[in-house]
């Protein structure tokens, strides 16, 4: 048996739980950096997770600290929203490790890489990734959404991570269903993503951070919006990654296939755990995205995106929502 790897999870909320619950079940030695009440709950109570999909509790005992202290890790996944990820780079760039994963949104990721790379002489490689699960945090525990194991799409900025390096990371998860999925272009998939996501996200706040109220036409509208923006990022030569995921948003079985994941999401539980949670708790980076996305369409023709301003258009003013929901 190989040694056991020291790994940091960087951010306590529900995507870095059920993360450190699974690198803790493939045999790492895992700390959770969390802010000081965080820290005491998951320190006396352990990081307690029920899993809705698979109606079970899980319970993990773990060393949740409050700073570093100059200790050093194997790897580190910093998962914190992007605004937060922003707050947190003096913190970033004092740490230890060999290998460092940015997961979650980030709409500037060359620009996250260089700055790290120019003030962090103690980490040696930067990945970026995207958890695929959701949830909500309670006091004392977290409720888990999620599909199967879960996955993580992974990769660096541009180009394909050697094999040596993708064992190495992969070794990290033995054991466990979680799924890495290696992309070679992270700064694509970083700048697509929000396409599929941000139409959610208006939805959701049209209707009151309540998707159970949405029609068939508003989800029809929903559909349509993330493929005008496919469409746009296409006319503009930025490769659409995933691979082939502008085709969940067209006229074939992806599309169907995707249309029925929406009447599911909106008619059940998991929409709730998956996207509303989300935006009732992320708005000042659902904000961050919108804009950044309002800068990289502007380019587009108002024929283009007919649909996308129009559902846009319907939902509160950011004001309001930081009003309402209070972050």
């Amino acid at each position: 048996m190989g040694k056991q790897r020291e790994v940091l999870v960087f951010g306590a909320g529900v995507i870095g739980a059920y993360l450190t619950h699974v690198l803790i079940q493939g045999g790492n030695k895992v700390s959770v950096l969390a802010r000081e009440k965080r820290a005491e709950s998951l320190n006396k109570n352990g990081l307690v997770i029920y899993h809705h999909l698979q109606r079970k509790v899980t319970r993990d005992l773990v060393d949740a600290i409050t700073d570093t202290d100059g200790r050093a890790f194997d790897a580190v996944f910093v998962v914190m929203p992007y605004h937060k990820l922003k707050e947190a780079l003096p913190q970033i760039y004092r740490l230890n490790t060999k290998l460092l994963v940015l997961v979650g949104n980030d709409l500037s990721p060359a620009e996250m890489e260089e700055k790290i790379r120019q003030n962090a002489s103690g980490i040696k490689k930067i990945l970026f990734g995207f958890q695929v699960s959701g949830g909500k945090k309670e006091e004392d525990r977290y409720i888990c959404e999620r599909f199967g194991g879960s996955y993580m799409d992974l990769g660096q900025l541009h180009g394909r991570i050697n094999d040596k390096m993708r064992r190495w990371i992969g070794k990290m998860f033995a054991g466990t269903k979680y799924k890495l999925n290696w992309q070679d272009d992270m700064e694509s998939y970083l700048i697509c993503h929000p396409a599929a996501i941000l139409p959610i996200g208006y939805l959701s706040y049209i209707c009151d951070g309540n998707l159970r109220k949405s029609t068939s036409a508003q989800r029809k509208m929903m559909f349509e919006a993330s493929h005008e923006a496919y469409e746009c990022l296409k006319k503009k030569g930025i490769p659409i990654y995933p691979k082939g995921d502008d085709r969940f948003y067209g006229d074939g079985a992806k599309g169907k296939l995707m249309k029925f994941l929406y009447f599911i999401m909106a008619k059940s539980k998991i929409g709730d755990l998956i996207a509303c949670e989300h935006c009732r708790n992320a708005v000042s980076e659902m904000e961050e995205i919108d804009l950044f996305y309002g800068d990289l369409l502007k380019e587009c023709s108002a024929e283009d995106l007919v649909t996308w301003n129009r559902l846009r258009g319907q939902m509160p003013s950011w004001e309001a929502l930081h009003r309402k929901y209070g972050n």
